[in-house]
């Protein structure tokens, strides 16, 4: 390994107004000056450690990233659902008490991937009342794909 030494020149020119014989003159300095010495790069040391911090640090980005995706689908899955139940229960709480019964089926051309499925049922410890199970599920979804909105009506016979 070579050791660098750096030299400078400085040249400066000088008035002295103290003194009047010497007009002008040129004055050289020679500094010598060493930078770096005993170093002149990274060790492979300083490189991995730096390479390692820096994959620590893109490896929770990119999983934070994954995760705000992830809760993104499931807030979308979410707001979606709830609606088409709502407006599917609203449907059935508007029909006649006589034709509610069980039953499946899907929300049209507008949400291909969303299907709905109603259980209805008596409650053991009020005769009158009616429990609707409207369970929403989406087919492209394999996680936390359902959604269940449950409805109370009362029945008179």
């Amino acid at each position: 390994m070579k050791k660098m030494s750096i030299f400078l020149s400085i040249r400066r020119s000088e008035k002295p107004a103290s003194d009047p014989r010497v007009s002008s003159r040129s004055v050289t300095h020679r500094l010598p000056q060493r930078i770096f010495a005993g170093r002149e790069g990274f060790t492979l040391l300083e490189v991995m450690i730096a390479m390692a911090i820096l994959a620590i640090a893109l490896v929770s980005v990119y999983q934070s990233q994954s995760q705000s995706l992830s809760m993104a689908s499931d807030s979308r899955f979410l707001t979606t659902a709830s609606l088409l139940a709502q407006g599917r229960m609203a449907e059935i709480d508007a029909a006649s008490p006589l034709q509610m019964a069980n039953g499946k089926g899907d929300f049209g051309e507008a949400f291909p991937d969303y299907k709905w499925e109603m259980e209805v049922g008596d409650v053991e410890e009020i005769p009158l009342l009616k429990r609707i199970v409207l369970t929403v599920t989406n087919s492209r979804m394999t996680k936390r794909n359902t959604y269940h909105l449950t409805l109370y009506k009362v029945v008179v016979p």
